[in-house]
């Protein structure tokens, strides 16, 4: 039966970096009480609330930011049909994700599409329309693009020598794709402070993205 119970666990655990959550166990049919036991005896590791890994699967890098969309109810990491993923990493958590900028995560950020109310510490939880060009799985985690990425890092008032260093670490990674996007993204927010957004990231960032049509 522990055999049984912990290859349920390990189906759902191997989909999302080893771990799993108290509901998706109570969907397998393993109770609370049954996970206490299974990580009093080392089977299982409790990470977060309502949150385990199996044991001997490996500590991926980004854990704390993958149990923490877990924990808040995310379910899938793909996009279907015409919708985008009710919980979506974004500022310095979605820079995180990508491996861009340079910034301590003393808050783990999130995009959802309405007001969600979460009681996990050290948690921001931001209601902004996304579209399905924004948002792509990173290593299975919902997360905003490169683009919409550095722009929400401006949107959010991140210090700008930051985001440069985001930007430069972008480009030189090959992560921009598209900087044309980007501009678009930057412009439909200097829109509302009359400045120049994306051509003075660039020369603050002392790079010219290749594709980047302004002057």
């Amino acid at each position: 039966m522990a055999d049984a119970t912990l290859a349920r666990l390990g189906v759902i655990a191997e989909q999302r970096w080893g771990l799993f959550t108290t509901a998706q166990a109570a969907t397998a049919g393993v109770a609370r009480k049954q996970l206490s036991r299974m990580a009093a005896a080392g089977a299982i590791e409790r990470v977060a609330h309502g949150v385990y890994r199996m044991a001997g699967a490996p500590v991926a890098e980004h854990e704390t930011i993958y149990a923490t969309w877990l924990a808040l109810g995310g379910t899938t990491a793909h996009r279907t049909g015409t919708e985008v993923a009710a919980l979506v990493a974004a500022g310095t958590t979605a820079a995180a994700v990508h491996g861009i900028g340079d910034f301590l995560l003393d808050e783990l950020d999130f995009i959802v599409p309405a007001r969600k109310g979460t009681r996990l510490p050290g948690v921001r939880l931001r209601i902004r329309p996304l579209t399905q060009d924004d948002v792509l799985p990173v290593g299975g985690l919902p997360t905003l693009t490169v683009e919409r990425t550095i722009a929400d890092l401006v949107d959010i008032a991140t210090d700008m020598s930051l985001v440069a260093g985001t930007v430069r670490d972008a480009v030189r990674a090959g992560k921009l794709l598209s900087a044309d996007r980007l501009s678009d993204h930057l412009d439909a927010i200097g829109r509302h402070s009359g400045c120049e957004v994306a051509a003075d990231l660039f020369e603050l960032a002392g790079i010219r993205p290749e594709g980047f049509r302004g002057d």
